[in-house]
C-alpha cells in the first residue's frame, strides 16, 4: 500500500525528535545579559554598602545604641521610630526598609542614565530626613558617577525614617563625611514638615531640628511663607550656577517646597519624567521651576511603585547580596541561536511536507485505474 513518507510511522518519529533537540537547544541559549551600566551599578553599590556599615558601626560602636530587631530585622540601625517630637507625618515602614538596600544605590544609577546624566555632571539635590536608605543611594550613586551634587535638605521626618532628634540625616553627613565615605554635604537646610517651617511639630521637636542644624554646621533655611522657602531653595541653586546647567534634580521624599500642593505627589510620577510631562503641576516647587528650566526629575517616593517597576524585593530579609536583580542582569535567549533554531524545525516540517506531496503528485500521475480490471 502506497503511503507518503509524511504518513510513515519513522518519519514522523525522527521528526519529533529533531525538533525536541532544536527545542532543547533553543531554550538552553540562555545568556546573562548585563543592563546598561553594570559596572558603575555594582561600584555604587559597593559605595552604599560601606556607608550603611559605617552608620552602624558609629551606632553600635560610638553611641551604643539599642537595635529595634523587630522593626529593623536587618539591624541596619538606619530606622528610626514610629513616634517622636521631631516626626513630621506619617511613613511607610516596609517603605523605608526597602531602600535599605545596597542595590538602591543601582536603580538611582540606572535612572540617571535614563535622565542623560554623564559622569561629572553637576546635579541638583533636594531631600529629607524621611528616607535614609534612599538618600545614602543616591550619594553612593553620585561618587560612582563623580558627580557634582548640590544638597538642600528639609531635616524632618516621617515614621520610620532619620527621626531621632539626635541623630538626624544630618548628622548622618558629618559622620560620612568624618570616615571619608562620601564628601557630599547638605549646603542649606529647612527644619521641613507642613509649609517647610516646622507646622505640625511641636516647639520643642523644631527646636531639636534647629540645633541638629546648627551644629553640623549648615546653612540655615527659615523663612515667613512656603513660596519665600522655596526663592531661598532656587537662589541657594543658583548662585552656585544657573539651573540650566544642571543635569537632573533629584528629589527625594515628599518636601513641601520640592513639590509644592500636595496635589503634585500624585502627578509627579517616581520615576524619570522630563519638561513636558509636568506641564499640569500646581503652585510652586523646586521641581516645577527645574521642570520649566528643561531640567529631568529624578522623583523617589512612591518606594512600591519603584520596586515593581525595577522588581526590588519589598523589605528584604536579610539584605540582599550586591548584583542581585534584573537591575543588574537578566536571562535572555540568544537571538541567533533561538532563530536558527525555528528556521531548522520550519525548514524540517516544510522538507517532509514537500517531499510527500510530490511523492503524491507523481503517484497521482502513474496512476491507471484500468490496470486492475
Amino acid at each position: 500500500m502506497f503511503r507518503p513518507v509524511i504518513q510513515k510511522t519513522r518519519v514522523l518519529a525522527g521528526l519529533a525528535l529533531f525538533n525536541l533537540i532544536v527545542f532543547y537547544v533553543a531554550i538552553n541559549s540562555q545568556v546573562n545579559e548585563k543592563s546598561r551600566g553594570y559596572e558603575i551599578k555594582i561600584e555604587a553599590a559597593g559605595y552604599m554598602q560601606d556607608a550603611m556599615i559605617a552608620l552602624k558601626d558609629y551606632r553600635l560602636g560610638d553611641s551604643g545604641v539599642f537595635v529595634d530587631s523587630e522593626n529593623d530585622p536587618n539591624e541596619t540601625t538606619l530606622i528610626g521610630s514610629q513616634y517622636g517630637p521631631t516626626t513630621t507625618d506619617e511613613g511607610d515602614l516596609d517603605a523605608k526598609l526597602t531602600t535599605l538596600n545596597p542595590n538602591f544605590a543601582a536603580l538611582i544609577i540606572d535612572m540617571m542614565i535614563e535622565a542623560g546624566v554623564e559622569y561629572g555632571d553637576a546635579v541638583a539635590v533636594s531631600l529629607t530626613g524621611s528616607m535614609p536608605g534612599a538618600n545614602i543611594a543616591t550619594f553612593a550613586a553620585g561618587k560612582a558617577l563623580n558627580l557634582d551634587l548640590h544638597i538642600i535638605t528639609s531635616v524632618g521626618a516621617s515614621q520610620w525614617g532619620a527621626n531621632d532628634p539626635y541623630y538626624t540625616w544630618l548628622d548622618m553627613e558629618t559622620i560620612l563625611n568624618e570616615r571619608e565615605v562620601f564628601d557630599f554635604k547638605s549646603e542649606a537646610a529647612s527644619i521641613g514638615g507642613k509649609g517647610d517651617n516646622g507646622k505640625g511639630v511641636s516647639i520643642f521637636g523644631r527646636e531639636l531640628l534647629w540645633e541638629s542644624i546648627y551644629r553640623n554646621n549648615v546653612t540655615l533655611i527659615q523663612e515667613d511663607s512656603l513660596v519665600l522657602s522655596i526663592d531661598r531653595r532656587l537662589d541657594i541653586y543658583s548662585e552656585d550656577l544657573p539651573l540650566n546647567n544642571y543635569s537632573a534634580l533629584i528629589n527625594i521624599g515628599g518636601g513641601a517646597a520640592s513639590i509644592g500642593p500636595s496635589i503634585n505627589s500624585r502627578l509627579i510620577p517616581s520615576a524619570v519624567s522630563f519638561p513636558g510631562d509636568l506641564l499640569e503641576l500646581s503652585g510652586r516647587s523646586i521641581v516645577r521651576d527645574f521642570s520649566r528650566n528643561n531640567i529631568p526629575i529624578i522623583q523617589i517616593l512612591d518606594i512600591h511603585d519603584l520596586a515593581d517597576t525595577y522588581a526590588l524585593p519589598w523589605a528584604p530579609i536579610p539584605t540582599p547580596v550586591i548584583g542581585e536583580g534584573i537591575i543588574f542582569s537578566q536571562l535572555k535567549y540568544n537571538f541567533w541561536i533561538t532563530l536558527l533554531c525555528l528556521i531548522l524545525a520550519i525548514a524540517s516540517v516544510t522538507a517532509v511536507g514537500i517531499y510527500s506531496h510530490k511523492q503524491i503528485k507523481e503517484r497521482m500521475a502513474n496512476y491507471e485505474p484500468e490496470s486492475i480490471l
